[in-house]
């Protein structure tokens, strides 16, 4: 599966960035103690939802639905740890953005992260330009940096290669308050995939193509090589979300 340029654009020398802290919980975390990658997708979707509100974004009734993420953990977070997330839009298309997120841990946790949102109409969903409101907040710190919003995972299974399949329900619990599967359960799949062998250090690319129902009867095909996993969300032959996800 082809990988998204993960090279994270450093922090702007000027424009809007926002700085938030959380602390890490017992139920963000895997047995061992380390934070879970679905947790830490929570923290970053957090982090940009406090942004947009602190921005006024939120009274204008903005409405994105995520594309595609990158998540870079060079070093897991541990339970009750406290974190510090920077975050900045980092680039822009006619419809669509990039937020850039670094967070920074007190025990030494770092998670570098870029997740591409698009801008859609409320009431049509359909893809709709950002406006002026948005500009004059978040486009100085992109530097005139454009950015695309096309998948880059393929939409089919591969025909060759061993892979193994598990069924998948996402749980009522897993609606967020539009009614949708938040976009944070998907990387449920991956600690479901990895179990106990989770690396320390990992590098996870998600892209979403289709929404999915609390419930609804799904399957996850994993394919495992030397070098990571490859994982596709599917119904029936309808690919829902893929995911590319390696140890660094």
């Amino acid at each position: 599966m082809p990988s998204v340029d993960h090279s994270f654009v450093p922090l702007p020398p000027s424009g809007r960035t926002f700085v938030t802290e959380r602390r890490v919980s017992i139920a963000d975390c895997r047995p061992d103690g380390r934070m879970e990658l679905d947790a830490v997708a929570r923290f970053l979707q957090d982090a940009g939802n406090d942004d947009t509100d602190d921005a006024g974004m939120a009274e204008l009734g903005l409405a994105w639905i995520a594309r595609r993420a990158q998540i870079e953990v060079l070093q897991s977070a541990v339970a009750r740890e406290l974190l510090t997330l920077t975050t900045w839009c980092s680039g822009t298309g006619s419809r669509w953005a990039e937020r850039r997120t670094t967070i920074r841990g007190e025990h030494g946790a770092h998670v570098e992260a870029a997740a591409v949102w698009v801008h859609i109409d409320a009431e049509t969903g359909r893809p709709t330009p950002w406006g002026e409101s948005f500009a004059a907040s978040y486009l100085e710190a992109t530097e005139g940096r454009t950015v695309d919003s096309k998948l880059r995972h393929p939409k089919r299974l591969p025909e060759d290669g061993d892979r193994n399949e598990m069924p998948w329900r996402f749980r009522r619990t897993d609606l967020d308050g539009f009614g949708h599967v938040n976009n944070t359960a998907y990387l449920a799949v991956i600690e479901e995939a990895f179990g106990e062998h989770a690396p320390e250090a990992m590098y996870v690319e998600v892209e979403w193509r289709k929404p999915s129902d609390a419930g609804e009867d799904l399957t996850v095909t994993e394919m495992f090589t030397d070098d990571g996993a490859q994982m596709w969300i599917r119904a029936g032959e309808e690919i829902r979300a893929t995911i590319l996800a390696r140890p660094l």
